[in-house]
């Protein structure tokens, strides 16, 4: 039950109602589609008049189109219904410290456009170089309509100023990234952490099924970063910093992490970590290497990634040490949390035959709550995050209003 917060709350009206509405029979066709007015009746309860007319205003407004007659033996022929998924486009943006990825979708999230970039040194020259690149994409698109731009990067943004205000792995000055781009592109921005991003990513387009309605996404590259989907809303906190679990210390006597702490959970369960593993193995330690025979220091996760994959022992050493230390800290999210599912978004997923093993056993081993969370992995990098993105603009189309 939710708590009607009397200092900041919206009465219901009649317009309310049909809003409610319209919504329910938007997400039933995108889900069931194509489908039948009589369908869309039976799915929602609805009167039948209910859903013509809610049909008939998407359709002229372009939302929906009508496909297929159905040939039936007998009695009126149903026109099936489709999402226009052409209608509109949504622009997504992932930030990594070396790379941003860019999309641009259509209303089904598939995307249209996928291109990437070395990531800018600075905001300024990110925020020169993206809204360039949209626009040169608007001009090739002039039939669209485009919803907006989704932002996804590796820190917080403050919700009462939408500035990014907590990226330590990526180290730009706090400039204001949405009023910029919005700008530059005139398009309406939305910014979010990139674990938010991957949870609302599994939370709208993966497998589970709609009973799933407490969902983390821990998010592994450079840093950790935790995305919470509970009782079927993203948990950001009254400033926007909930989640912040990579920066929760596990040793007073860790390495210092890039935030300042000791110890923190992403020192020893993030990509960076894995790599300061396999290089400290073959003798190099971050000032040197202290044999000038060994192999040298990698610096490339992904370049990991493939001596495991090929079988080299220090390489899958490192990757089993990874995979402890994910399991320690998802042990803690399950008996603090114990949600339905939690779905693991990186590179490291990779190696999930060999990882996921090691995972679960460790929280087994930490957790005794009973829980019975299912840990999983979610597609390639970075299409969980392109995919949150954009579900954050679609939300404003397809997500349950706020009221009371």
């Amino acid at each position: 039950m939710r708590k009607i917060d009397l200092n900041d709350f919206r009465v219901a009206t009649s317009e309310t109602a049909r809003d409610i509405n319209r919504r329910i029979v938007l997400n039933l066709i995108r889900k069931h589609q194509p489908i039948s007015r009589a369908d869309l009746s039976r799915h929602s309860g609805l009167q039948r008049s209910t859903v013509s007319s809610i049909t008939e205003e998407l359709i002229s407004e372009r939302w929906v189109t009508e496909g297929a007659v159905s040939d039936l033996p007998r009695g009126r022929k149903p026109v099936f219904l489709h999402l226009n998924s052409q209608r509109a486009g949504i622009f997504g943006v992932n930030v990594r410290p070396h790379t941003t990825n860019m999309a641009l979708a259509n209303l089904d999230g598939r995307f249209l456009v996928q291109e990437s970039m070395p990531t800018p040194s600075s905001a300024g020259e990110f925020i020169e170089k993206i809204s360039q690149r949209i626009r040169d994409l608007m001009k090739l698109h002039p039939e669209m309509a485009y919803e907006g731009i989704g932002v996804s990067l590796p820190g917080r943004v403050d919700l009462a100023s939408q500035r990014f205000v907590f990226a330590p792995n990526l180290g730009w000055e706090r400039e204001d990234l949405k009023q910029q781009i919005e700008t530059a592109t005139g398009l309406t921005v939305e910014l979010e952490n990139e674990a938010n991003a991957c949870a609302l990513s599994e939370f709208w387009f993966g497998r589970q099924g709609d009973n799933v309605r407490n969902l983390i996404a821990v998010a592994v590259s450079e840093g950790i970063g935790v995305g919470m989907i509970l009782n079927g809303q993203l948990v950001r906190g009254p400033s926007g910093l909930a989640g912040e679990f990579g920066h929760v210390s596990i040793s007073d006597e860790g390495p210092q992490c890039a935030c300042g702490n000791h110890g923190c959970w992403e020192v020893y369960a993030s990509n960076s970590a894995a790599l300061r593993f396999y290089n400290e193995k073959n003798g190099f330690t971050a000032r040197k290497a202290s044999n000038a025979r060994h192999a040298a220091a990698i610096t490339d996760f992904d370049e990991l990634v493939r001596l495991a994959e090929h079988g080299n022992p220090k390489a899958m050493e490192a990757i089993d040490q990874m995979a402890h230390h994910l399991g320690m800290g998802m042990a803690m999210l399950v008996t603090g949390l114990a949600p339905d599912l939690i779905v693991v978004v990186g590179e490291v997923t990779r190696l999930w035959e060999r990882v996921g093993p090691v995972v679960n056993a460790v929280i087994q081993q930490r957790s005794f709550t009973h829980a019975t969370t299912e840990v999983t992995a979610s597609g390639p990098a970075p299409l969980p995050r392109l995919r949150g993105i954009i579900a954050l603009v679609l939300q404003k189309r397809f997500g349950a209003p706020m009221i009371a």
